[in-house]
Formats: structure tokens, C-alpha cells, sequence
């Protein structure tokens, strides 16, 4: 095993619902597989989100920024409560971090593990990754609401895409894309959407004139969400704006068995601030308390997190783990049509790994 490396210091923010029940659980899994390692990792937690809120007025403290700017990285678990809009939450907490902290890549690996069934008819195995754009596009905060409750009341809603923000994003696919299957798949709209799309089309054009090894396409955005469905195993590494690649990834999930699987990175690929973890699945209220969420999404998430830190072989041995235990049939949440507990599932992930070279990993 290799020496005990400098301890990475991440800030666990557990957040509201099933976040407070799977971050415990994928940290459990961190801490196993950093003793086999020679990991070291300094936990903080924060009781952000919207239980705050409701007591304090603020998803966070005002200089909640400042406090996370310490840490290596961040985990998160998923924010939201009954009574508190959504658009409470998202820019109380979320995307405050995304922007401060330049994680202008949300990264979002849509496979199949072995043990879990898509719902698709064609059972091909499924191994692609979106590439959202992050801080812009049409999650901006330009607009506004007049006459509200009126008759005549309106609501205008601004997208913004910058050069710089959409070539980056399309660099870092078309580079993402050279380490896999050299294919990569833009979503676009241009049909409809008159000023943005054509934008965003003429940089991916200009972009992957770069990478002349890449196979490059792209498709309408309602297009593509059918080919997700119909073909998804053509894809390799989607690129797609901030909408756009929130949507396709929530369908990407779907189709690969359970929302409960799914993780996401927030990425700052510079590494001048922290990158920030979380299943892309929400609180989930209606399951809050009952001890069965799918603690995957978190772990996985917590192996992309070792990953981006330098530790892909413990990431791959988490992996391993995973679906080893989903291999098995034997023990699995209800979203996977089991009767575990997110609790029993996670203690027979702790059980199964081991350094890979003991698995017998290539």
C-alpha cells in the first residue's frame, strides 16, 4: 500500500431529505477505501441547505463562501424542502458555489453497472458522459417579472452564453473525448432558438476543427433526447448547455436503471478552487426518513471525488465494489426492486472492497 498522503480537508455539506441519510453512507465508503489506500481525508460538516433557511432566512452563512474556499472539495448530498421553492435552494446554495468556485464542468458519466437493468428493450450496455456547461447559458440571473399578479403580468427570462464560457466547455469534452471512443455528440436547437444555438454551433464547429481524431455530430435537443432512448450505446461524450445537459442527464439516468445511481462532478478543471461532488438526485421528501434511499449516486460521486484528487485506483476499487454487490442480486434498495435499507446496501459495499489487484481487476 502506499504511504499516507497529505490529508485531503473536504467540506460535507449533508444537506435536507435523503441527503442527510446517503452522505453518511458515502463517507463510510470513503473512509474504507482511504484505510486501504493510504488516504488521509479531514471531514467538516455543514448544516446548510433548507432547514437553515427556514430558521435562518439563508441557505448558508454570508461567508459560507469563504469557509468552503479552505477545502480541497466539497460533498454534497442534495438540498430542498416542502415550503421552500426551488429557486430558493438552487441559487441560496448551489449555484453560488458553482460560480464563486469556477466549476464551470458538471460532469455527469451515464453507464450501466452490471447487476442493474435498463428499462430499454435493447439491453446493450450503455457508457457515455454528459459535458454541461455550468455557469451560464440559461441558468442567468437577467430578467425579471412586471405587473405581477395582473392580467397583463410577464416574465422575461434571459439566457447568456459568452465565447469563453462555451469553448471551454466544448474544449474540455473534445478533450474528455480523445481519452475514450474519439466520438462526441453537441445538443443544439438551432432550429428554434435563433441567437444562442447558432452561436453555440459555430464555436463546436470551430472547436473540434481542432481535434481533427474526433468524430464529431450534433442534433437537435429533442432529437438527441430520443437518442438517448432509441440508440443510446451510438453515444460517447455528450456536450450540451446548461439546460440542456440537466435534462438529457436526468434522462440518462433513467435509462440506465435508477435516478438513485447517478453522481455528478462540478468541476473547476484548473484546480485554482475546490470541485464539488453530489448524486444528481434531489431530496426526495416522500422517502425522507425511512432509511431506504439508494446510497449509490453518493458513493459513486465519492469515487469521481477520489478521482479528481488523484486517487483513480481507489476510485475504480469503489466501482468494483459496487457492482460486484449489484452483481450479487442479493441485497438492493426498492428503487432496484429490493427491500434493503440504504444502510445494509452500503454495509455490503464496505465488504467488497478491496485493492483491485485482490479483485482480480485488470
Amino acid at each position: 500500500m502506499p504511504e499516507t498522503q497529505k490529508n485531503h480537508r473536504v467540506a460535507v455539506i449533508p444537506g435536507d431529505g435523503i441527503g442527510q441519510e446517503v452522505v453518511p453512507q458515502g463517507i463510510r465508503v470513503l473512509e474504507r477505501v482511504a484505510a486501504l489506500y493510504g488516504i488521509g481525508f479531514e471531514w467538516e460538516v455543514f448544516d446548510w441547505g433548507c432547514e437553515r433557511y427556514v430558521l435562518d432566512g439563508a441557505m448558508m452563512p454570508a461567508d459560507g463562501l469563504e469557509i468552503l474556499s479552505a477545502h480541497d472539495s466539497i460533498y454534497l448530498g442534495a438540498v430542498g424542502l416542502p415550503g421552500v421553492p426551488d429557486h430558493v435552494s438552487l441559487w441560496g446554495l448551489l449555484i453560488p458555489i458553482r460560480r464563486e468556485f469556477k466549476q464551470y464542468i458538471n460532469l455527469r458519466p451515464i453507464r450501466t453497472l452490471r447487476g442493474v437493468s435498463s428499462p430499454l428493450r435493447d439491453p446493450a450496455p450503455i457508457d457515455m458522459v454528459v459535458v454541461r456547461e455550468n455557469n451560464e447559458g440559461e441558468y442567468s440571473e437577467i430578467g425579471g417579472r412586471l405587473y405581477r399578479g395582473e392580467g397583463a403580468e410577464l416574465a422575461v427570462q434571459e439566457s447568456v452564453f459568452t465565447r469563453r464560457g462555451v469553448s471551454r466547455a466544448i474544449r474540455f469534452a473534445c478533450e474528455l473525448a480523445a481519452t475514450r471512443r474519439s466520438r462526441i455528440m453537441s445538443a443544439t436547437k438551432s432550429n428554434g432558438i435563433i441567437h444562442t444555438m447558432p452561436f453555440w454551433d459555430e464555436i463546436f464547429a470551430e472547436t473540434v476543427g481542432c481535434y481533427p481524431g474526433l468524430e464529431a455530430a450534433q442534433q437537435h435537443i429533442d432529437a438527441l433526447a430520443a437518442t438517448f432512448v432509441l440508440k443510446p450505446q451510438t453515444l460517447d461524450v455528450v456536450v450540451a448547455s446548461n439546460l440542456f445537459g440537466d435534462i438529457l442527464t436526468d434522462l440518462g439516468a433513467a435509462i440506465v436503471g435508477s435516478i438513485g445511481i447517478a453522481p455528478s462532478a462540478n468541476i473547476n478543471p484548473e484546480r485554482d478552487h475546490p470541485s464539488m461532488f453530489e448524486p444528481i438526485h434531489g431530496s426526495a421528501p416522500d422517502i425522507a426518513g425511512r432509511g431506504i434511499a439508494n446510497p449509490i449516486g453518493q458513493i459513486w460521486a465519492g469515487a469521481m471525488m477520489l478521482e479528481h484528487l488523484g486517487h483513480a485506483d481507489a476510485a475504480a476499487a469503489v466501482l468494483d465494489a459496487v457492482e460486484r454487490v449489484l452483481e450479487a442480486r442479493q441485497v438492493r434498495t426498492p428503487d432496484l426492486g429490493g427491500s434493503a435499507t440504504g444502510e445494509e446496501l452500503t454495509d455490503a459495499i464496505v465488504e467488497a472492497i478491496v485493492p483491485r489487484s485482490a479483485a482480480g481487476a485488470s
